[in-house]
Order: structure tokens, then C-alpha cells, then sequence
């Protein structure tokens, strides 16, 4: 893909779709890192149906650490990894109010050293509580990446650095956002929908997917 496609690949999308939004359903800072945390080989539509009962009555670090791993577990037991996560969320809950002052960290490295935090969890808090111009590569952004010729790599870091020096600096802000739903909607695994994709023209993938 040229830097002229990519320019045009961004417009598109753009235009198509001005102010994308994440599917989590979160209304705080510390909502979005759960739910982002909570979303790990899990899909979006779990973690809200999860997290609407848990935010009613734990939105805050404190009230998370007052619930109780237990407690915790009954209300995301229906997620993927639901222990495990249920264990880091107290943990990184604790390290909030112990060295945060309750508030979720500004930096990379503040936000990794939280357990369970990942590159990935910390690039979505960043991008989308923050207004940071980072790019969290997931399985849909890795295939999309890789499949239409944008973004090449092995692995998800290749890809990540890729975006990062290819997407034109005034289509970072949302061009995670961008990028995941044309992997979950368009661009899907099996049998991408390039009859249905409005940036067909711009991408490398090779033969087009015929329209059923």
C-alpha cells in the first residue's frame, strides 16, 4: 500500500465514520481500564453484559477492593479467564489507591506496571482516555494490517510500529477505533466482505472476496 492508498484508506474511513467510538461501555477513566482489562480473549458484548452489574455497585478502585475478589468473581464469572482477571483487578485496584492516589496513571510505564496491564490495554487507555496517538493491535488490527498490505509484521509490535510510522499523524486519533471495525464487521477472518469494504480499491489483498 502507497502512502497515497493510505492517505485515501483514512479518508474513507473518515468520512464513513467522523468520531468512532469504542463498543466497551465505560463512563469513567477507571471504567475504561476494567473494561479493557475485563476484555482479554473475551469479547465486547460479554464485558458490558458483566460490567453493567459491576459498575453499579464498584466504579471506583475502592469500592472494587470493598467487593472483594469473591464477590468480583460472581459478577464477571461469565467472562473468559474470569479468576485470574478477577485476582488482578484487586491487585491493580490496591496499587491505584496506594501509589495513584486512586486515579488511573498518565504513562506507559505507570499503566504496564499494573497487573494483568498489558502493551495492548495501556495503548487503549492512552489512545482512547487520553487522547494519546497510540495504536493497541489486536487479532482484528493484526489481520487488517497484515491482509491489505498497511501495516505488515509478525507479530503484533512489528505491526503496532508499522502504524505508527504509516498512519498520517491526523488519523491517529482514531484510527484504532477505525481499524478494529473494519477487522470485526468487514474484514473478517474467514471470508472477509470486500464486496461490502469502502476501502477496497486501496488495498493490497489479492483475489477480492466475490459477493455471495
Amino acid at each position: 500500500m502507497t502512502p497515497a492508498q493510505v492517505d485515501t484508506f483514512f479518508a474513507t474511513l473518515q468520512a464513513a465514520n467522523p468520531q468512532p467510538q469504542s463498543e466497551l461501555e465505560f463512563s469513567s477513566v477507571f471504567e475504561l481500564l476494567v473494561a479493557v482489562l475485563l476484555s482479554a480473549q473475551a469479547t465486547d458484548v460479554s464485558v458490558n453484559k458483566a460490567t453493567r452489574g459491576l459498575f453499579a455497585v464498584a466504579n471506583t478502585p475502592q469500592r472494587m477492593i470493598d467487593l472483594g475478589v469473591a464477590r468480583l468473581q460472581e459478577h464477571i464469572k461469565t467472562i473468559g479467564l474470569y479468576r485470574n482477571k478477577a485476582r488482578h483487578l484487586i491487585e491493580t485496584c490496591h496499587i491505584l489507591v496506594q501509589r495513584h492516589g486512586g486515579e488511573v496513571p498518565h504513562t506507559r510505564a505507570a499503566l504496564e506496571a499494573l497487573p494483568g496491564v498489558g502493551r495492548k490495554t495501556a495503548n487503549v487507555v492512552l489512545n482512547v482516555a487520553f487522547g494519546e496517538p497510540t495504536m493497541a493491535v489486536d487479532t482484528h488490527i493484526f489481520r487488517v494490517g497484515n491482509r491489505t498490505g498497511l501495516a505488515p509484521g509478525k507479530t503484533p509490535y512489528e505491526v503496532e510500529m508499522q502504524l505508527l510510522r504509516r498512519v498520517p499523524a491526523r488519523y491517529m486519533e482514531h484510527a484504532h477505533h477505525w481499524l478494529i471495525l473494519l477487522g470485526r464487521y468487514v474484514c473478517v477472518a474467514r471470508r472477509p466482505r470486500c464486496w461490502q469494504c469502502q476501502v477496497a480499491g486501496c488495498c493490497d489483498f489479492s483475489p477480492k472476496t466475490p459477493s455471495p
